[in-house]
């Protein structure tokens, strides 16, 4: 007869060996993550139909990203890798290319779900970007299941963006740029404030930015919806279509400890993306693409999103990226697309194809 700490001992590795060997990952959240290097290009033809998403479609890409990106078996498992109960959990849009090319509600709706299946409640959620008129303007505010906030620092876009309602006047990048005509021993027109949203609102975020062309940052993914879209005074970074420093300025600003440690998820609506003319929308260069990006490393995001736009230039009979020159609707000299190369030299992830991983899942 067997004794009750015999029996107690073998019924303990009957259950052990019952329940899934997965565990979240021991790496601490934040940029480049527990998943440096990894990409997961989900795509399904039927994501889009007369130029409308495909709610049923959209998740079911969601739910296999999630769980190809973490190794989850399950879409719960997978979001409470990331997220629990407790966390305020800002989700970071893209309404800069207006109501025909911005993060899509199919899209939003599926990550509220997610982090509603990690215990976060829709009050501790908030949808948020640089700009209210955006915002609006893409209706996105409308979008929202009840319970949940959207907030922006500021009201609409100015050509001098110094004012400091909705920044945080403790947390900035200072770079030895400004306008021209500005004072460059004032050390206000060198900083860039981080939004306070993100400094004191939140305490993680998911980055939801579409895939798209940008004629001085050569493209606008995951970093550049960071760096521009949480900070002031950034049209410093590109004032004409040769005074031009996004190539340091992106990487600058996302390598900031806020940034960095609240940045947890970057899930890259491409569904429809826009290959040339960017960052507005321009209905003549937006394709569907019908794929969505999943990762914790943005640079290994933006490396994976940046040979998706090449590919589709070259497609087209236009240019690569780096090599392409100014013409009517993208008036800069040099697209500084090296900002994604910095960015991984600052260790913010991986630049480097040989460590980037990028595991592709193609739905029907």
């Amino acid at each position: 007869m067997k004794s009750r700490r015999e029996f107690f001992v073998q019924s303990t590795a009957a259950l052990a060996a019952a329940i899934p060997a997965f565990a979240a990952p021991s790496a601490k959240l934040g940029v480049p993550g527990p998943f440096r290097g990894r990409v997961v290009e989900v795509t399904h033809p039927g994501s889009i139909a007369s130029g409308a998403y495909q709610p049923a479609a959209i998740e079911q890409m969601v739910e296999r990203g999630m769980t190809t990106l973490t190794g989850a078996p399950s879409w719960q498992d997978a979001w409470r890798v990331f997220f629990e109960k407790g966390d305020v959990v800002g989700i970071k849009v893209s309404p800069v290319g207006g109501p025909k090319l911005c993060s899509d509600p199919s899209v939003l709706r599926r990550i509220v779900a997610g982090l509603n299946a990690a215990g976060v409640p829709n009050r501790d959620i908030v949808v948020f970007s640089r700009y209210r008129k955006e915002i609006q303007d893409c209706s996105i505010d409308k979008w929202l299941p009840e319970g949940a906030r959207w907030t922006a620092p500021a009201w609409d876009y100015e050509n001098i963006q110094l004012g400091m309602e909705g920044y945080d006047p403790d947390v900035f990048m200072e770079m030895a740029v400004v306008q021209p005509g500005q004072n460059p021993s004032d050390a206000h027109n060198r900083r860039s404030y981080v939004s306070q949203v993100v400094t004191r609102q939140i305490n993680k975020f998911v980055n939801l930015p579409v895939l798209k062309h940008h004629q001085s940052a050569g493209v606008t993914i995951a970093l550049k919806n960071m760096s521009h879209g949480m900070s002031n005074n950034v049209a410093r970074s590109h004032t004409s279509p040769t005074l031009n420093v996004c190539g340091a300025f992106i990487p600058a600003v996302v390598n900031l400890p806020v940034l960095r440690q609240k940045a947890v998820l970057h899930i890259v609506d491409a569904v429809k993306a826009q290959y040339h003319g960017g960052p507005g929308g321009r209905p003549q260069f937006v394709w569907e693409h019908k794929t969505m990006y999943f990762g914790t490393d943005p640079v290994a995001v933006d490396k994976t999103g940046w040979k998706a736009l090449d590919a589709q230039r070259v497609a087209v009979g236009m240019a690569k990226i780096a090599d392409s020159k100014p013409d009517a609707v993208s008036t800069f000299l040099n697209c500084q697309v090296e900002h994604i190369e910095i960015a991984g030299a600052l260790g913010l992830g991986e630049f480097d194809d040989k460590k980037i991983d990028v595991r592709k899942v193609a739905l029907s």
